[in-house]
């Protein structure tokens, strides 16, 4: 008897608990169904609609300012205002890119200066791709960056870009003409097209074929991860260099 008292007295335990059990499993089940799922969770700088953007995106200035190999299987382009700050912090950054894979990356280098923050930065602009129709462009531009504090502050910037002309060897007359004329100007606007029809609104702004880097990546090690897979990428697939 006492048995048979023990076995229907578990009984309804045994029911209660097997309840218990199930509205905890279909509790787990609603919360974990609500939860957002970590593996979609991207960059929404890079979405397809983003990449497409850059391939069909207004072409700049041609030709570009290039270093490295025009050909290369990976293109790092950035887009930069000489009289942003950030740009000068991250133009030594950018600057060591270029000297770790040197032919192996196309790099390209656009203006897009911020006029309404950075009132000198489309003369500097000017400046720098007056530089480069005596193929002094790349020096012109590292004495911008390096210089930015001298010049932004200047009363009379423009004499200063002499000054810088003078530095790097240039025929100082003829940067003058051409700073003043209007071939130096079509690069800086068609380079400001090219940045307005990817939607640019920020500077600096450095693409990887095609895939914008997010901003706590634009260091040395974040660019290098990006552009080490995309090289290991147009490796395994030769046909699509």
């Amino acid at each position: 008897m006492e048995k048979q008292k023990e076995s229907s007295s578990g009984t309804p335990l045994l029911i209660i608990g097997s309840v218990f059990v199930i509205v905890l499993i279909v509790g787990w089940w609603l919360y974990s169904s609500s939860k957002p799922s970590s593996t979609i969770a991207t960059n929404p700088s890079n979405t397809p609609t983003t990449v497409d953007r850059y391939a069909t995106a207004a072409p700049g200035a041609q030709p570009p300012n290039i270093l490295g190999s025009p050909t290369a299987a990976v293109t790092v382009e950035e887009f930069a205002d000489f009289q942003c700050p950030t740009c000068a912090v991250k133009h030594p950054e950018l600057k060591q890119i270029t000297s770790i894979y040197n032919n192996r990356i196309k790099f390209i280098f656009r203006n897009f200066p911020l006029t309404q923050q950075h009132p000198k930065a489309y003369d500097a602009a000017v400046a720098a791709e007056a530089a480069g129709m005596q193929g002094k462009f790349w020096d012109m531009q590292n004495l911008l960056f390096t210089k930015q504090g001298e010049w932004s502050s200047s009363t009379d910037h423009r004499k200063l870009f002499t000054d810088y002309a003078q530095q790097i060897g240039l025929d100082v007359a003829k940067y003058e003409a051409d700073f003043l004329g209007l071939p130096a100007k079509d690069r800086v606007n068609k380079d400001l097209e090219r940045a307005r029809s990817l939607q640019v609104n920020s500077t600096p702004s450095v693409y990887i074929n095609g895939m914008q880097v997010p901003f706590n990546q634009m260091t040395v090690e974040g660019m290098r991860a990006m552009i080490d897979a995309e090289l290991q990428k147009a490796a395994s697939n030769p046909e699509k260099k």
